[in-house]
């Protein structure tokens, strides 16, 4: 998972002195300002003798990146990812995820604000990890993943906005253009409590920007760099995206509906076991040092970590083609996704994309409410 709405911070801000959680959000509060406090802007950093000029050469890349973002893809111009913040950790947050032993729908968290999520995020990974360790003893499945950037939905611009961070800095040229595309995106649009139909939209938008950046922006020298990075990812997504397939046909199958485990189980398992086996044949196949990129997430790989990664990728064929009616205008388009956005319940959203595209999700996930979208 590379970038996720860490929305509980600002709510936490908002809406500490009312919540029952206090110590949760005082985490999530205090670390969001501790990121605050180590940000300073771009021209401070790129004026530093003691910064290398590698980061500097990439800030100066996220800058141009920043205006792009403004110009042709009509995202917001404000105070967001014009400074920076070192971090000295690998992680900006850890997000907790959780799923049942026979299900991809993720264990929801509910927050003022923001809404029900599928995540719980924490600024300390021994926290997290505990966090994780709590939902197993609870009988669920839990995983525990990196996320190298987050937004704050615009809610935090009056204080200096989202920064960049030390932990994306560095990513290859194509990827750190979707990343400061896709946070942007959720300040545009946030629908509380529908996780998958924001990260679906923001997961569309970080793509055709992306590609229009590495067309009209990137050198070969980047586009080459970048193809390499992303071809191996759709590779594994779509390993990831016939797993989900297989174990969502197991937990409702007849022998599920039966109470027959031991037979779901075995159903399961093997599902798992062909995921575990084509994922070796790939990294096989893939050269150089990002051979081994996806090795930990294949390790901690069960339903709660399936059930998240859907989320990023279940509606963004039909955000896609969203973009495409709306003749590639993206006025048009933020227009329209708003209209989707307002309606009252996760399936009407759902139902409304399909019609004005027709295109279905790729039923693999459950949405944050439990309202199931496809089978």
């Amino acid at each position: 998972m590379r970038a996720a709405p860490a929305f509980t911070a600002a709510a936490a801000l908002l809406l500490l002195g009312g919540c029952a959680d206090l110590g949760y959000y005082w985490q999530s509060a205090s670390g969001h300002l501790g990121i605050m406090r180590a940000a300073k802007p771009v021209p401070e950093w790129l004026s530093d003798p003691a910064v290398s000029e590698p980061i500097k050469a990439k800030l100066e890349l996220s800058q141009r990146i920043r205006r792009f973002a403004v110009s042709e893809l009509a995202l917001p111009d404000n105070p967001s990812y014009k400074s920076y913040a070192d971090l000295h950790r690998r992680a900006a947050v850890w997000n907790v995820v959780a799923a049942p032993p026979y299900s991809l729908t993720l264990k929801n968290w509910c927050f003022p604000v923001a809404g029900c999520v599928g995540y719980r995020g924490y600024y300390d990974e021994a926290a997290a990890m505990a966090e994780a360790e709590a939902q197993r003893s609870k009988g669920m499945e839990a995983a525990v993943y990196p996320v190298p950037a987050y937004s704050t939905l615009g809610w935090m611009n009056w204080a200096g906005g989202d920064p960049l961070l030390s932990t994306f800095i560095g990513y290859p040229e194509g990827e750190l253009a979707r990343i400061v595309f896709h946070e942007l995106a959720h300040q545009v649009l946030y629908v509380p409590g529908d996780t998958v139909f924001n990260e679906s939209y923001a997961t569309a938008v970080e793509r055709i920007g992306g590609a229009l950046w590495l067309q009209r922006e990137a050198s070969d020298a980047a586009r080459s760099e970048y193809a390499r990075f992303d071809g191996q990812r759709r590779q594994f997504r779509a390993l990831a995206l016939d797993t989900r397939r297989a174990l969502n046909r197991a937990y409702e199958s007849k022998e599920a509906k039966a109470g027959d485990w031991a037979a779901v189980d075995a159903m399961k398992k093997a599902a798992m076991d062909d995921f575990r086996e084509r994922y070796a044949r790939l990294r096989a196949e893939w050269p150089g040092p990002r051979q081994g990129a996806y090795d930990g997430w294949v390790a901690r790989a069960n339903n709660a970590a399936f059930g998240a990664q859907a989320a990023y990728d279940d509606l963004v064929p039909a955000f896609e083609a969203l973009f495409e009616r709306e003749s590639r205008n993206w006025t048009r388009f933020y227009k329209e996704v708003r209209r989707i956005a307002a309606l009252p319940t996760a399936e009407e959203r759902r139902n409304a994309l399909q019609t004005a595209t027709g295109i279905q999700q790729t039923n693999s996930s459950r949405n944050n409410n439990g309202e199931k979208h496809g089978a």
